[in-house]
């Protein structure tokens, strides 16, 4: 990225650093924010799927795309990315949506792979804000989007670690825009529901009986998060039914819980062998 093109105003164009980018919400949010003229830092686990997203934004937009292939669960690759963050000067949103999710009882799942998902959904995004905040200060504007999941409000059986990381993404969000106030820096936790990514079919829950009118399509979550952007909001829940769950899962946390899963049929009984899916590199409830 050491050739990119200026902006029409002079200098170099703004960057977005977008992880999970080779597919589901992290892929749609490089298609929504080339258009608005960024220059993309993509990052993934799978090279081929990456150069066809950099090849599609440089054709279709006029950007330039620097690949990033990293798993960020891994500490080296994590911090080969966060050292090229804090290279770049001109990166002025961050998308943390590399994310995947496990199915099955937890005091019968791998219990490394549970870590790698706290590493990827909680370590990364701390060391990747934190890679990119001071140049957002000293430029005194910038975004950074955390994908976090409707799972943060509606936390469901079989799922208990991914969604704690997705409450703690939701709850370092909140604590970082208060903290951040004025500077021009803005912070988003994204709080999708049920969304049309791969990530859904790799997490190896039955999802045969969430109603159609529950799903949302990966375009519709992203443009909903940039215009809760545009407009300060620091937590996003795309959607109204989803709203009004986050909003009821407070006073009626266990019933929210218990109806939601019942419904998609999530709840995995005691001496059930936990699915193992192949992670996916977006985060979706997602």
């Amino acid at each position: 990225m050491t050739e990119r093109e200026q902006s029409a105003g002079g200098g170099p164009r703004p960057v977005a650093l977008i992880t999970g980018a080779s597919s589901g919400l992290g892929a749609e949010f490089a298609r929504a924010l080339g258009p608005r003229g960024y220059d993309l830092l993509l990052v993934a686990r799978r090279r081929k799927r990456l150069e066809i997203m950099a090849a599609e934004a440089a054709v279709k937009h006029g950007v330039t795309a620097e690949i990033l292939v990293a798993d960020l669960s891994d500490a080296a690759d994590l911090q080969r990315v966060v050292e090229r963050a804090r290279a770049i000067s001109d990166i002025r949103i961050l998308v943390n949506a590399a994310g995947f999710g496990l199915h099955g009882a937890f005091s019968e799942v791998d219990v490394e792979r549970e870590m790698d998902m706290v590493r990827l959904h909680v370590e990364a995004c701390v060391q990747l804000t934190h890679a990119v905040l001071p140049a957002m200060l000293k430029a005194q504007r910038g975004s950074v989007i955390n994908v976090a999941s409707l799972g943060a409000y509606v936390p469901l059986p079989g799922f208990a670690t991914y969604g704690a990381t997705k409450a703690y993404m939701v709850s370092f969000s909140r604590s970082l825009a208060i903290e951040l106030e004025g500077t021009g820096v803005r912070i988003q936790a994204l709080c999708p529901g049920f969304t049309r990514t791969e990530f859904q079919n790799q997490q190896g829950a039955d999802l045969s009986l969430v109603p159609k009118f529950m799903w949302m399509a990966p375009d519709q979550v992203v443009a909903s998060s940039l215009q809760a952007l545009d407009k300060g909001q620091v937590v996003c829940v795309p959607g109204v039914l989803n709203r009004i769950a986050a909003r009821l899962a407070g006073p009626l946390g266990g019933v929210v819980q218990r109806r939601v899963a019942a419904q998609s049929g999530w709840r995995t009984p005691p001496g059930k062998a936990a699915a193992e899916p192949t992670p996916a590199e977006e985060s979706k409830p997602r």
